[in-house]
């Protein structure tokens, strides 16, 4: 019975392990001073503010790591179609998907990345 339980939590311990391999997590502690400090301060800029550079950067690499979270076929659904303007037909053309699986990998894509955002300042 023991060597049955050990090994119960032993693949329990490494189905958690490959669980977050595939899925990473970004981790308050994981960002930099600057950008957990534009992270409290985000909520204080107003739309018609314009960011100054050290804001844009802080925000594009803040970007760059909430991608890093999504799965290779999320990310490109997501960067052509919110980040280079490419419409849901041109995504599907240069990818080789039909139109309904760009629309579903986008929202599902934003879905995740918002979820990560909200973990982040929640």
């Amino acid at each position: 019975m023991e060597g049955w339980l050990t090994r119960i939590a032993t693949n329990t311990c490494l189905n958690l392990l490959r669980s977050a391999k595939r899925r990473p997590e970004i981790l308050t502690s994981d960002l930099s001073n600057d950008e957990t400090d534009w992270l409290e301060n985000v909520s204080d800029l107003s739309g018609s503010e314009s960011l100054n550079a050290e804001h844009k950067v802080i925000a594009v690499d803040l970007a760059e790591r909430l991608l890093e979270t999504l799965s290779p076929e999320d990310r490109l659904a997501l960067t052509m179609m919110d980040g280079e303007g490419a419409s849901v037909n041109e995504v599907a053309e240069v990818t080789g998907w039909s139109e309904s699986k760009v629309k579903v990998r986008a929202f599902r894509a934003r879905k995740k990345a918002r979820e990560a955002l909200e973990k982040l300042l929640g």
